[in-house]
């Protein structure tokens, strides 16, 4: 993807749309409306790609929990041991008496980040949590 050129072409939609994109740009600070468009695109594509499956992706899973649940620290922990090959890396905070917040920084293909997610997420005594993905950052040029 090194020096590729940009491709041209237009878009139509509703000028009520982009009147909206307009505003969009002008609120995030983007130099046009192709830079926006340019983004937006991007971002569809990562989700896309962790829908697929079978591409690299990266992210983070975010679970918010109560220590204080029989059994769920160590559940979290084998699930964690069990997918030790994708999970970079792990932050443990406190945020009160009960409650911690971890987060772990995984990087691998999207339906096994998908399925250990799904696996942390059901765990009995997780309060919420979330996948939140990105791109490993190949898959793009800027």
């Amino acid at each position: 993807m090194k020096n590729e050129r940009l491709c041209r072409f237009s878009i139509s939609m509703p000028a009520t749309i982009a009147r909206q994109l307009d505003a969009l740009v002008h609120t995030k600070g983007y130099a046009n409306r192709s830079q926006a468009v340019a983004e937006l695109v991007r971002s569809r594509l990562v989700e896309h790609h962790q829908e697929l499956g079978d591409r690299e992706i990266a992210g983070t899973i975010t679970l918010v929990y109560d220590h204080h649940k029989p059994h769920l620290q160590a559940a979290l922990t084998d699930i964690q041991h069990d997918h030790h090959s994708v999970i970079v890396s792990t932050m443990h905070v406190h945020l009160d008496h009960h409650n911690c917040l971890e987060v772990l920084v995984v990087r691998g293909k999207g339906a096994v980040i998908r399925q250990i997610a799904d696996e942390l997420l059901a765990a009995k005594g997780v309060k919420h949590g979330r996948l939140t993905i990105t791109t490993t950052g190949r898959d793009f040029e800027t």
